[in-house]
C-alpha cells in the first residue's frame, strides 16, 4: 500500500515530491562521484586490473543500457513505476556496500573478478529503474516548469558533485601519506560513503508519489518499429555518423584518467583538480553552443565542436616526448579546456539532431534504435582499446628530427607514440571518419562552418571581456559563497519549489 499509485495529485503532494526528487539528485550525485570516474578507475588498478579489464568497466554502462528495452514491457506490465525504480535502486546501492568491503574479505584477483561482476549487476540494475524513474517523472512533474526544475536540480546537483570531488580527492592523497600500505582501504571507505548517499537517495525516492500510469492502446510489434530508422536514408546516415563517433571517443576515452596516473604519475586531486577544469568549461559553453543550435544548425555546432573533440584527443599523444617535459602540465590544461567546451557541444547538438530528425509520430522507435546502436558502439570501444594497449605495451614509435654540424649535433623529437598513445591516434583517426559521415547528413537550417566560427569567437571575446572587468572578478570570487548560501536555503526551505517562479526569482536567476 505505501507504494500504491495515486488518481491524482494535490498541489501540496506535487510540492512534496519536487522537494525529494531534488533530494535523491543530489544524493545520486554524490554517490556517482565517490563511487565512479577517477576513484572506480584508480580502485580497480590498485586490485591489479590490466589494460583490457580497464575497458570492460568502461563499456559495462554502455551495453548494459540495452536492457532499457526489455524494461519497458516490465513497466507496462507491473504499472508501478515507483515500486521498480525503488527496488533496483536498493539492490544496486547494495552491490557498493559489498564492493567496499571486497578488499577486506577476498583476496585482490577476486576482489577484481567480484568488482566486475557487481558492476554489471547495479548497471543492469540501473538501466531498469532509469527506465521506470524517466516514465514517472514525466508524469509527475508539471510540464509547465519541467525545463526550470530539471536545470535547477542539475546546478545543485553539479555544485555539490564539484565540492565532493575536490575534498574526495585531497582525503585519499592524505589517506596515502599517513597510511602507505593500507590504499585499499582509503578507497572502501569513499565507496561506504557513497553506498549511504545512495541509500538515502532512495529514501527519498520511497517518499515520493506517483500519478496513476494512463492506459495506452495497442502498439506496433516492437521489432518493425526498430526496423523503421533504418528505412530512413537521413536517418540511417545519422546511425553511421553517430555510432562511428561514439566508437572513436570510447576508444580512448576511458584510458586517460589510466594514462595520467600510470604514465604520467599525476597525483588524485591534481587529476581531479583537471576533471572539475572541464567540467566548469562545459558548464560554461552549454548556455553558448544552445543559442547556436537554435540559430544556425546542430548540424552547424557539430562541425566545430567534434574537430575541436578530436583535436584534442590527438593532443594527448604529445603530452610525452617521450617522457614529461617542461609542457605536459600546461598542454594538459588545455586539452582539459578544449574538451570540456567542446563535449558540451557535440552532446548537446548530438541529441538534439536526433530529436529533429525523427519525424513526428515515430520518434520513440527511431531514438530507441539511435540508442542501441551507440550503446553498442560505446560498448564495443573500450574492450578494444584495452586489448589494443596490451598489445601496444612494448612497442613504439618515433619521429626525431637531427641535425649535425662540424660543432655539435641537434636532436629535436617531433612524435612519439608509446602504447596508449597508439589509439588515441586511432581514435583521431576514426573520429575524422565520423565527420565524413556528418558531412552526408541533411538537416534543415545548417549553414557554413566559417559563419558559426566568427560568431563563436564573438561570443567568447564578450565573455572574456566581461569576466576580465571588476565587476566580472568580484563575481567570480563571490560565487562559491553565494552558491553554497543558495544551496542551503533551497534544501532546507520548507515551502518546496515553486511551481510559478516569483518575479523576484526571475530577475535573480537572471542576474
Amino acid at each position: 500500500m505505501w507504494f500504491k499509485a495515486e488518481e491524482t495529485l494535490n498541489e501540496d503532494q506535487i510540492q512534496h515530491a519536487l522537494k525529494n526528487v531534488i533530494r535523491d539528485g543530489i544524493a545520486s550525485q554524490a554517490m556517482g562521484i565517490l563511487t565512479g570516474g577517477a576513484f572506480l578507475v584508480a580502485f580497480a588498478i590498485k586490485l591489479g586490473a590490466s589494460n583490457l579489464v580497464i575497458g570492460l568497466l568502461a563499456a559495462i554502462g554502455p551495453l548494459s543500457q540495452l536492457l532499457q528495452l526489455p524494461s519497458i514491457f516490465l513497466v507496462e506490465k507491473m504499472r508501478n513505476r515507483r515500486l521498480i525504480t525503488v527496488v533496483a535502486a536498493s539492490l544496486s546501492r547494495l552491490c557498493w556496500l559489498i564492493i567496499a568491503l571486497s578488499p577486506f574479505i577476498l583476496p585482490a584477483e577476486t576482489a577484481l573478478g567480484v568488482l566486475l561482476i557487481l558492476l554489471a549487476i547495479l548497471s543492469a540494475l540501473g538501466a531498469v529503474g532509469g527506465c521506470s524513474w524517466n516514465s514517472w517523472m514525466r508524469d509527475l512533474i508539471p510540464e509547465q516548469i519541467m525545463g526550470s526544475f530539471f536545470s535547477k536540480r542539475m546546478r545543485l546537483a553539479t555544485g555539490v558533485g564539484i565540492a565532493l570531488s575536490l575534498a574526495a580527492a585531497a582525503y585519499l592523497d592524505f589517506w596515502k601519506k599517513l597510511f602507505v600500505d593500507q590504499e585499499l582501504a582509503g578507497y572502501s571507505i569513499l565507496f561506504l560513503l557513497g553506498f549511504a548517499a545512495g541509500v538515502l537517495g532512495v529514501f527519498f525516492l520511497a517518499k515520493t508519489p506517483e500519478p496513476r500510469m494512463p492506459r495506452l492502446q495497442e502498439r506496433a510489434s516492437i521489432l518493425k518499429l526498430l526496423l523503421l530508422p533504418f528505412r530512413d536514408e537521413n536517418f540511417r546516415k545519422l546511425i553511421a555518423f553517430m555510432c562511428s563517433w561514439n566508437f572513436a571517443v570510447n576508444l580512448a576515452g576511458p584510458f586517460f584518467m589510466v594514462y595520467m596516473l600510470k604514465r604520467l604519475g599525476l597525483s588524485m586531486s591534481f587529476i581531479i583538480g583537471l576533471s572539475i577544469l572541464s567540467q566548469v568549461m562545459n558548464f560554461l559553453f552549454l548556455k553558448i553552443w544552445g543559442k547556436y543550435t537554435d540559430r544556425f544548425s546542430n548540424k552547424s555546432v557539430l562541425a566545430i565542436s567534434g574537430p575541436l573533440l578530436i583535436g584534442s584527443i590527438l593532443a594527448w599523444t604529445f603530452t610525452t616526448m617521450p617522457e614529461k617535459y617542461f609542457l605536459t602540465i600546461p598542454l594538459l590544461i588545455l586539452i582539459h579546456v578544449i574538451m570540456g567546451l567542446s563535449s558540451a557541444g557535440v552532446s548537446l547538438a548530438s541529441g538534439n539532431i536526433s530529436l529533429k530528425l525523427a519525424p513526428k509520430g515515430q520518434a520513440t522507435a527511431y531514438l530507441a534504435a539511435n540508442t542501441i546502436t551507440n550503446s553498442v558502439a560505446a560498448g564495443i570501444a573500450p574492450i578494444i582499446g584495452g586489448k589494443f594497449a596490451d598489445f601496444f605495451a612494448g612497442r613504439e614509435l618515433a619521429w626525431t628530427l637531427n641535425y649535425t654540424s662540424p660543432t655539435g649535433e641537434f636532436a629535436l623529437p617531433t612524435l612519439n607514440l608509446q602504447q596508449w598513445d597508439f589509439f588515441f591516434a586511432l581514435a583521431f583517426l576514426i573520429g575524422l571518419y565520423a565527420l565524413h559521415r556528418l558531412a552526408m547528413v541533411k538537416e534543415a537550417g545548417e549553414v557554413e562552418e566559417r559563419i558559426v566560427v566568427q560568431e563563436l569567437f564573438t561570443e567568447v571575446r564578450t565573455q572574456v571581456r566581461t569576466l576580465s572587468s571588476i565587476e566580472g572578478v568580484r563575481q567570480m570570487v563571490g560565487f562559491p559563497v553565494l552558491f553554497l548560501r543558495a544551496l542551503a536555503v533551497k534544501i532546507g526551505a520548507s515551502d518546496g519549489v515553486e511551481t510559478e517562479p516569483s518575479t523576484e526569482r526571475i530577475e535573480d536567476e537572471k542576474s
